[in-house]
């Protein structure tokens, strides 16, 4: 059973940052394209950010260029999304994705507030 366990949300103020993990179990790690998805409240689940499986490539989304980073250790099977000068607007359930041909697997989500 193929398991994506994600860690590191909670409250934090503007301005502050976060880093966000996700321990993959139970695939082959390394052919797996990650990315980080988030959901607010009302909102369609949106891409965050993305790396190729080797992380030679990244992508992020326009608001949070410049302030997010992914990375990932596929020696750990883990990916980061690390979040920095952290804005209300970022408030969201975070979610952790593993994706290749023909497989998609989704992580439990982690919830991070971002609040004064």
């Amino acid at each position: 059973q193929v398991q994506l366990v994600e860690s590191g949300g909670g409250l934090v103020q503007p301005g502050g940052s976060l880093r966000l993990s996700c321990v993959c179990s139970k695939l082959i790690f390394s052919w797996y394209t990650m990315s980080w998805y988030r959901q607010a409240p009302g909102n369609e689940r949106e891409l965050v950010a993305l790396i190729s499986s080797t992380g030679s490539s990244r992508n992020y989304a326009d608001s949070v260029k410049g302030r997010f980073t992914i990375s990932r250790d596929n020696a750990k099977n883990t990916v980061y999304l690390q979040m920095n000068s952290l804005k209300p607007e970022d408030t969201a359930v975070y979610y952790c994705n593993a994706n290749r041909e023909l497989f998609n697997y989704w992580g439990q989500g982690t919830q991070v507030t971002v609040s004064s």
